[in-house]
């Protein structure tokens, strides 16, 4: 059927879209919906819909060309593109698999090259999504991209082949960058969906507690040390001498508690020293302490899958054992799965809230 009910009565409906233009070309009969929102990524979505149905029609319904939007309670609340198409013949079930609009844009590339200088990354934005809207694009509109007051300097030689959603993915990735997500919207009621790229500061929302067994169920808490360091090397463009522009960053007070232990990434479209010692010191601040990585699912009917987005913050109160804190956390992933009888299940994956507050794991 093409709407499900949830357990408190949210209703789902999904939409098969014309990628280019937006315009909903039908309801989807739905068996099954689980759909994800990652931080500054595409996020994916799988949906289930029966194999002999006459919306499962191959010359209509495509992966790569075909739009996939999922509606709850009358509002688009995931977006994206579907890329592949699974048929199980003998349980007469075809599985679409999806993945947000950015994914678009990792298969755009600046063909003739970007060069610009001390620019507000703000406005970097607006014109890269202008450049690849107007030539055969998606129509990602850009209304919500406010000015930061960071200025960052692009400099891509046509040669390089810059894959856009890259370019995207570390602009954010910088001290005082920004969370980024796609945005779903009617442009007119059940006729056409559009979609806007919304960027938001690392500060990140007003904290919200989660109690387990109370509000949620703590899962799985992971911790990971990987990630710690006490000196940061950021490597850069070539000079043209075989040498290598660097970027170097000290966390000498952790040195103080732990031996030394060195990071190295490698930037090889950065051409400005400032920007490197900026990126080692996101790694610095990544890596100051082991992260604590919990999962937890939400009691039922309590929260919507837009209650919590990506670069959100929640406190965690959860004693059982080792794991014993009252921490705050940055929402990382935020999973909803709604099954054939319309049971709507919310995970939270949560990392840090320190990494995300001006800080960058890669």
């Amino acid at each position: 059927m093409a709407e499900q009910v949830g357990v408190m009565g949210a209703k789902y409906t999904v939409l098969h879209t014309n990628l280019k233009t937006g315009s909903v070309v039908a309801r989807l009969p739905v068996t099954g919906i689980s759909f994800t929102h990652t931080l500054n990524a595409a996020g994916t979505a799988t949906v289930g819909i029966p194999l002999f149905a006459p919306e499962a029609d191959p010359a209509v319904l495509s992966p790569g060309i075909s739009g996939l939007v999922i509606v709850r309670d009358g509002a688009p609340v995931w977006g994206g593109i579907i890329w592949t198409a699974s048929a199980d013949i003998a349980a007469g079930t075809l599985t679409l698999g999806a993945s947000g609009y950015h994914s678009h844009y990792k298969g755009r590339i600046f063909v003739n090259g970007w060069t610009a200088r001390t620019v507000e990354q703000a406005d970097l934005l607006k014109a890269w999504f202008a450049y690849f809207n107007a030539d055969n694009g998606i129509g990602t509109a850009t209304d919500a991209i406010k000015p930061t007051g960071a200025k960052r300097t692009t400099v891509w030689t046509r040669y390089e082949l810059k894959n856009a959603g890259e370019a995207i993915e570390e602009l954010a990735d910088n001290i005082n960058g920004f969370n980024f997500r796609y945005v779903p919207y009617w442009v007119t009621p059940n006729v056409k969906v559009g979609h806007r790229f919304v960027m938001t500061s690392r500060s990140g929302s007003s904290t919200r507690t989660l109690t387990h067994r109370v509000t949620c169920d703590v899962t799985r808490v992971g911790y990971d040390s990987t990630a710690l360091c006490t000196v940061a090397y950021a490597t850069g463009a070539d000079k043209g001498n075989g040498e290598k522009l660097v970027g170097i960053f000290e966390n000498t007070e952790l040195a103080t508690r732990m031996p030394e232990r060195v990071t190295v990434g490698t930037y090889q479209d950065v051409k400005e020293t400032q920007t490197l010692i900026g990126k080692a010191q996101a790694t610095v601040n990544a890596g100051s302490a082991p992260a604590a990585i919990p999962e937890l699912t939400l009691y039922p009917g309590q929260y919507g899958p837009l209650d919590f987005v990506p670069g959100d913050y929640v406190a965690v109160d959860a004693d059982a054992g080792y794991v014993a804190f009252l921490d705050e956390f940055a929402v990382t992933e935020c999973a909803t799965t709604v099954d054939v009888n319309g049971t709507e299940s919310i995970r939270l994956a949560l990392a840090n809230k320190e990494l995300f507050i001006n800080a960058n794991p890669s």
